[in-house]
């Protein structure tokens, strides 16, 4: 989904959209005002259902644009291929399969896609011919992988590699159902180092609120007691707060400074507001109520979630003497205290966005011990007075 916004240094409104796996940014010359965004959003709209139907084109809208030459030249290309019957380089083909798979995808995981196939895919494969590429292949450029360092000195990490990998075997099987071909069989994924959860204990988190800046209080009282994502709770708007039945809307989210969907279908959901975060919320109002987002800056924007979790999270667990965590373990925590307070994990499950209640005893049953014991005193209590057919 595109956006429009207004780029700094200008007061003119930006369209920010996303066409054949590429990010468009086009800047107009109207200010940014109510009407001039209705104009621009029915603008947008448009586009956006040509993308959809395939029939837009670049030019029609922006012909003095940088971008139509490229997007004239990936057409050429797509025709080329087509025309000759021919099977195509493996870069043809990750550009055509990133055009196509582009209005799928949320704006943020077409970025990440691309970059994945444009910074590593085809520098590596270019123009070997799709079907040529063999296990050996794939497996001597995990491997070149494995000897890149980035500026600090690290290698990337074995999830980094494997989702390379997993990207192309999207593109190769793809492919080998179109053009006919066996694609090489699959490879065992690089173990990665299991990421435990460190969730906060009431009183730790009654600590650190007492420690943090007063300012984001609040804030974090939403997050301990909500179990929002980050970007969930960046983005949350005063539209989607429901005073008359005590939810939390969870319908947008905040990524890479832009509106977008939630993370999946599962993630839309209404989250019930507990005391704490009733009160919050209406503390909150009266700071920034006129604004557009609940927890906003003097600019009226979501809150940068990396500034907040330099300058505030990290200082605050320092000053209240507790070991560094993850800002995400604000909602671990959150499930960790309501399975210890006996609720009822399909509502859990729920409120936390979660399609099963699976994830919730295996990952976050070791924190409650009431609720998984194995201490065989279940057991006990269920036979109580069994005597075995003993007779008296």
């Amino acid at each position: 989904m595109g956006s429009i916004r207004v780029r700094s240094g200008s007061p003119n409104l930006l369209l920010d959209f996303t066409y054949q796996g590429i990010r468009c940014r086009e800047q107009t010359a109207l200010p940014d005002t109510p009407a001039n965004r209705k104009t621009l959003a029915r603008l947008m709209q448009k586009i956006e259902a040509e993308i959809l139907l395939g029939t837009f084109v670049y030019s029609n809208y922006f012909p003095n644009s940088k971008l139509v030459a490229k997007f004239e030249k990936m057409a050429q290309q797509r025709m080329a291929v087509n025309a000759a019957g021919r099977e195509p380089k493996f870069t043809e083909f990750a550009d055509i399969w990133l055009d196509e798979m582009a209005v799928s995808w949320r704006i943020s995981y077409q970025e990440t896609m691309q970059g994945i196939v444009n910074k590593r895919l085809k520098p590596y494969f270019g123009n070997k011919l799709i079907s040529s590429i063999t296990k050996a292949d794939i497996i001597q450029f995990r491997a070149s992988l494995g000897k890149v360092r980035r500026e600090d000195g690290r290698g990337l990490s074995a999830g980094h590699i494997n989702r390379n990998i997993k990207v192309l075997f999207m593109i190769l099987n793809e492919a080998a159902d179109r053009y006919q071909f066996t694609a090489p069989e699959r490879l065992k994924p690089l173990k990665t180092p299991k990421s435990d959860v460190d969730p906060m204990t009431l009183e730790e988190v009654e600590l650190f609120l007492r420690h943090v800046d007063a300012k984001f209080r609040d804030y974090y009282i939403v997050r301990f007691f909500s179990g929002m994502r980050t970007a969930e709770i960046d983005g949350l708007q005063w539209r989607y707060i429901d005073w008359d039945n005590r939810r939390i809307l969870v319908r947008e989210t905040w990524v890479k400074n832009r509106v977008e969907y939630t993370k999946n279908d599962g993630s839309q959901r209404e989250i019930n507001m507990t005391e704490p975060v009733y009160q919050a919320l209406r503390r909150q109002l009266e700071r920034t109520g006129g604004s557009k987002y609940v927890f906003a800056t003097r600019n009226d924007t979501p809150f940068s979630h990396r500034n907040v979790t330099q300058r505030v999270w990290y200082p605050a667990l320092e000053a209240a003497g507790l070991r560094a965590r993850t800002p995400y373990q604000t909602r671990h925590t959150t499930a960790t205290l309501w399975l210890a307070a006996g609720e009822n994990p399909e509502w859990i499950a729920r409120q936390m966005g979660h399609t099963t209640t699976e994830m919730l005893f295996r990952v976050y049953s070791r924190f409650v011990p009431n609720l998984t014991r194995q201490d065989g005193s279940a057991a006990d209590r269920l036979l109580k007075g069994f005597d075995g057919g003993a007779q008296s």
